[in-house]
């Protein structure tokens, strides 16, 4: 398989809370109002990336996973998800509040759905002055039942809120209760999975004056935990990588380029993804360059040996799976 950076068509999804900064702040292409989330990287049925550069263009990313299996994904993970992609890769922008919601486990979403559980996590690009997220509940011991007692009275006394600001970045295990918050646009890593259960949705309507159906029910059948914790710690170098998650279904590392950097990935056994958070930096694999600018994601196969970086103020989020990988850095649930 041929190694150089490979970039997808973004799939962008109108949302009844979505806002407009992904085509300000992040240029992507559209006549639609209220874009709520771009899906850089998809494996999800109806949802298939396609590729938009290079040898590759035209082919959907599960043509090349049938083609070319372990050397685009490595072999462990060709092994482990066989003609599945194991992640999807979004941008998120919230003009309104998300639901309160929570994500079923692997074991769950299997029994339920036939499907891979949601555990994802986050990176805050951009936020207006007094965002927040919610983050599990005020009282953590109270029964899950007070999931189907939720309403506008008592909303604000049950849910904890969290301030949030640019490079803050959050591990969302399935499991736990969360919301994004008004005027947050963040980039998102998660399983390959499209299954929410909403708790609460703040009573609001669509234009029909619909409220969206709540999954009561299945939301305390999947909640673990109320923790108000999940907040990443890391320091961010310059040409250096720091760890924000490392679990059992991705590893997120954040970089800033300054001048030349090169990574050597020759005992990694697995693809990378790259996310633009910042700025913009010259990537080049076995010959190949890219340019990649904020709000841009590219995939290289697990086929790469060594990827080179020359930018000046670029910020990247470096995504990838390890064989089976074990947490490394303690996560709070």
């Amino acid at each position: 398989m041929k190694a150089y950076p490979i970039k997808f068509r973004p799939i962008l999804k109108e949302k009844i809370w979505g806002g407009n900064k992904l085509s300000e702040i992040l240029n992507k292409e559209t006549d639609l109002e209220n874009i709520g989330e771009s899906w850089e990287i998809s494996g999800v049925e109806g949802n298939i990336s396609e590729v938009a550069n290079g040898d590759y263009k035209g082919q959907s990313l599960n043509d090349l996973i049938k083609t070319y299996k372990s050397d685009l994904l490595g072999l462990a993970n060709s092994e482990r998800f066989g003609e599945e992609f194991p992640l999807l890769i979004k941008f998120l922008d919230a003009k309104t509040d998300l639901s309160v919601q929570v994500h079923p486990d692997d074991k769950m979403a299997q029994a339920h759905h036939n499907s891979f559980g949601k555990t994802e996590m986050w990176y805050i690009m951009d936020s207006d002055d007094d965002a927040d997220i919610v983050l599990g509940l005020k009282d953590e011991s109270v029964d899950k039942n007070i999931l189907g007692q939720i309403n506008a009275n008592n909303v604000e006394e049950v849910f904890n809120r969290e301030k949030v600001k640019q490079g803050d970045s959050y591990f969302i295990p399935a499991g736990k209760i969360h919301a994004i918050g008004a005027g947050v646009l963040a980039a998102e890593i998660q399983q390959t999975s499209d299954i929410t259960y909403r708790v609460y949705d703040w009573d609001r309507t669509d234009d029909s004056g619909n409220k969206r159906d709540l999954h009561t029910k299945q939301a305390i059948e999947a909640t673990k935990s109320f923790k108000s914790t999940g907040k990443c710690d890391y320091d961010l170098k310059s040409n250096e990588n720091s760890n924000l998650v490392s679990c059992n279904f991705f590893t997120t590392n954040i970089f800033e380029v300054k001048g030349l950097r090169q990574i050597n990935y020759g005992n990694l056994d697995s693809f990378v993804i790259y996310m633009c958070v910042e700025g913009e930096t010259k990537i080049v694999v076995d010959g190949h360059t890219e340019t990649l600018k904020i709000g841009e994601t590219v995939l290289v196969p697990a086929a790469m040996k060594t990827a080179l970086f020359n930018g000046k103020n670029a910020k990247l989020l470096e995504v990838y799976i390890k064989p089976q990988q074990s947490q490394s850095k303690k996560l709070a649930i």
